[in-house]
């Protein structure tokens, strides 16, 4: 049966990312753990990845990107109505990282919050963006994805220590207007697969004590072939969903922008999605897993790029800890 889609509702207005300026390369590891540089490439097809330094946090990086968002969509920020801000790399538990965004933006008039589905992060914001939009409660929703990873990673694992990167991405999204926007979101979520990935201490259940610090344990742990595997089965899951709720098919597409977490897993989604590698967007090679920031910062390039512009169907999906999934298809 042909799905039937609703016209769009929300668009995306602009955007914006912040990468830091260092480049850690994988022959910079191979110094700090037992790793190589062709081990890295030939399981992840990462080459380098950027790292912000000890002065820089969540919040910075986060208004970095932001501002850029909001000078391409003609905005100032005090036109802002809600900021939504995904990490999984808060600057401190309490306020929230949105908090402090507002206030180096100087958003006097928007609400603002955090909110934590990991890699998926950017994808869940534009639907909470919608929903803002269609409830009319505001008119100007900036979202905005910010992960400091470094934080996080144990740099004694070589297992998880050369996966990551820095970075933040920013999307203005404003209601919808002649065909432009989102034309379908799909989201899903599995907690009973939580300790695939995750942190185990550092939070309310264990807090951060030394016994926490002498075990590491406040570091992400991850189960990697377990990952990959429901990693690759969500991701064209998702796609698949998000393209029969759009009415649209892999064909239609001009530019898949997936998660940039692993090379493999892009080119399996890609196949599954069948749309060929010429019309992927890939940049894991440069930047490794952003988390949430990662597929914000690739659409932006994509564009910087020429890859897409107004009136481009892109298809974004991702994949994250919790395990979440999720996938957009929109007309820029």
């Amino acid at each position: 049966m042909t799905h039937t889609p609703t016209p769009p509702r929300a668009k995306l207005a602009s955007t914006g990312r912040y990468n830091p300026p260092k480049v850690v390369t994988n022959a910079d590891l191979e110094s700090m753990v037992d790793t190589s540089d062709e081990w890295i490439r030939s399981r992840t097809g990462i080459r380098e990845r950027r790292l912000a330094d000890a002065d820089t946090g969540a919040a910075d990086m986060a208004a970095a990107s932001a501002r850029v968002a909001l000078e391409r969509a003609g905005l100032d920020a005090k036109e802002l109505d809600f900021i939504l801000l995904s990490t999984a790399t808060p600057d401190r538990l309490l306020p929230s990282t949105a908090c402090d965004v507002q206030a180096l933006l100087g958003a006097s008039n928007a609400a603002a919050y955090d909110f934590s589905t990991a890699c998926s992060g950017f994808l869940y914001g534009l639907s909470m963006a919608e929903a803002h939009i269609v409830a009319g409660q505001g008119k100007n929703v900036l979202v905005v994805a910010t992960e400091k990873m470094s934080s996080i990673v144990d740099w004694s694992d070589r297992s998880t220590c050369v996966l990551f990167g820095d970075g933040s991405g920013s999307a203005v999204v404003q209601p919808a207007t002649d065909g432009r926007g989102i034309l379908s979101s799909y989201m899903r979520t599995d907690g009973t697969l939580a300790e695939l990935l995750y942190r185990p201490g550092g939070g309310a259940r264990i807090p951060l004590d030394i016994s926490v610090l002498d075990e590491r344990s406040h570091y992400v742990k991850m189960a990697g072939p377990e990952v990959f595997r429901s990693a690759v089965r969500s991701m064209c899951e998702a796609a698949e969903k998000a393209l029969l709720r759009a009415g649209v098919s892999g064909d239609d597409i001009d530019l898949l922008v997936p998660h940039q977490a692993n090379l493999r897993i892009i080119e399996s989604t890609a196949k599954y999605a069948k749309i060929p590698m010429d019309r992927v967007f890939v940049n894991v090679d440069r930047y490794g897993n952003m988390s949430s920031a990662s597929i914000p910062v690739a659409l932006d390039e994509a564009v910087e790029q020429g890859r897409v512009g107004e009136g481009s169907l892109v298809l974004m999906v991702a994949f994250g800890a919790g395990f979440t999934w999720a996938a957009n298809v929109v007309r820029l």
